[in-house]
C-alpha cells in the first residue's frame, strides 16, 4: 500500500478568509469576479470567459486528483463568496517542501488583508501543521506589485531563473524565487500578524 501523501486537502480558517478545497461548485462565484485581466496578466493562464475559468478550474482539480497540487477557493468570510484561488504547489515531501502559487484574488480584495492572510494562513499550516523546512513562491521578474508583496511579508529574495517560461504571448518569462525557511517562519509570522492586526 502506497504512503499517504504529505499534504491532504484542508480548510483554513482565519477572521478575513477561509481557504477551503476547490470544488466545481465554487465556479459561480469565482467567475463573477475572475475576468479583470489584470489578474491573470503574470500567469500562464488567461481565462477570459467562463469557459476558460472552467478549463482553469478543471486542470486544477485534475493535479489535485493526481496528488501533485492542493488547491484551495479564497472564500470571504463576511460574505461567503469566493473571491480567488490559490494553491500548494511543486510538492517534495521527501524535502519537505513546497511551494504556494498560482495566487489571485478579485479586485474588490486587494488591499484588505485577504491576501495576506491567506498566505499566513497558508504559512503556518505549512510550518506548524506539516513540519516544511522551505516555502518557496515564483513570480514574473517584471511583476512589481508580486515582488513587493513578497518582500513585505518577509519572505527572502534568492534569485533570478532566467529563460524560465514562455508566455502566452510568445515573451520569455524570467522568474523571481523567494522562500520561507522554518528558521525564517517565527519573525515571518510576527510580522504577518503584526500588518493584520493594524
Amino acid at each position: 500500500m502506497p504512503d499517504a501523501p504529505w499534504i491532504l486537502p484542508v480548510v483554513l480558517e482565519g477572521r478575513i478568509v477561509r481557504l477551503e478545497p476547490l470544488r466545481h461548485d465554487h465556479l459561480d462565484g469565482l467567475a463573477d469576479v475572475a475576468f479583470d485581466p489584470s489578474l491573470w496578466q503574470w500567469t500562464l493562464a488567461r481565462p477570459v470567459d467562463r469557459a476558460g475559468l472552467e478549463a482553469w478550474l478543471q486542470t486544477a482539480l485534475d493535479n489535485a486528483g493526481a496528488g501533485i497540487e492542493v488547491p484551495f477557493a479564497t472564500v470571504e468570510r463576511a460574505s461567503g463568496r469566493a473571491i480567488g484561488s490559490t494553491r500548494f504547489l511543486n510538492i517534495a515531501a521527501e524535502h519537505r517542501r513546497f511551494e504556494i502559487g498560482w495566487t489571485w484574488i478579485a479586485a474588490s480584495a486587494q488591499r484588505t488583508g485577504a491576501n495576506r492572510e491567506a498566505k499566513l494562513l497558508q504559512l503556518e499550516h505549512g510550518f506548524e501543521g506539516l513540519g516544511a523546512n522551505r516555502i518557496e513562491f515564483k513570480t514574473d521578474s517584471l511583476n512589481e506589485k508580486s515582488r513587493t508583496a513578497l518582500h513585505g511579508i518577509g519572505a527572502t529574495f534568492e534569485g533570478i531563473f532566467r529563460n524560465h517560461m514562455v508566455m502566452p504571448d510568445g515573451r520569455l518569462r524570467h522568474s523571481a524565487y523567494y522562500s520561507v525557511t522554518r528558521e525564517d517562519w517565527p519573525g515571518v509570522k510576527a510580522r504577518l500578524v503584526a500588518l493584520l492586526d493594524r
